[in-house]
């Protein structure tokens, strides 16, 4: 499509019309994802992220100026739209670790006035199966329902309950052991 074609394209779609906005999907979404793939590195990120810039662009297609080509701006929106997720991550990752710290100090704590050792008590936690600690987790010290659990990690509430209950068990089971 050349540049004076894309214009007339852009402006159908900036009036309502949504075959011309179709056709700039369809125009540009392979271009638009080789980009984002490089970025991001990751298939499934990319095709989100592709997903979002073209509904961002559709919803905001008034915004376009003309000034850069269409497929700049539909960069633009893709690269701060991967900014904006990154900075999210980032943030997340400081916040679970500020938790994880709390969580470490209140089960010392907790556990040393038990008259457990907390090496001990994490070693055994750190054997757990991924999905029984975090259901543990969820359980006992963020103190979520079986029923929001299971909804949470996309499991049967049975399995959750079951996943709590042996890993308490094999838990206490490592704890005395080590008595």
């Amino acid at each position: 499509m050349d540049s004076f074609e894309e214009l007339e394209v852009v402006k159908l779609a900036q009036e309502g019309n949504q075959e011309a906005f179709a056709e700039l999907f369809q125009t540009y979404y392979s271009f638009l994802y080789k980009y984002v793939l490089k970025m991001t590195l990751d298939p499934q990120t990319a095709e989100d992220l592709v997903q979002d810039t073209m509904l961002k662009g559709f919803d905001h297609i008034q915004k376009y100026n003309g000034q850069s080509k269409f497929s700049t701006w539909l960069i633009t929106i893709a690269t701060r739209l991967y900014l904006d997720q990154q900075r999210r991550k980032k943030r997340e990752w400081f916040w679970q670790k500020t938790e994880t710290e709390n969580l470490s100090r209140s089960l010392k704590w907790q556990l040393s006035y038990k008259g457990f050792e907390w090496g001990d008590v994490m070693e055994g936690f750190n054997k757990l199966k991924s999905e029984v600690r975090t259901a543990i987790l969820l359980k006992h010290y963020y103190g979520y329902t079986n029923e929001e659990i299971a909804k949470m990690m996309n499991i049967r509430e049975g399995t959750v309950k079951s996943r709590i209950h042996n890993g308490m068990k094999e838990l206490r089971k490592e704890l005395m052991q080590d008595e």
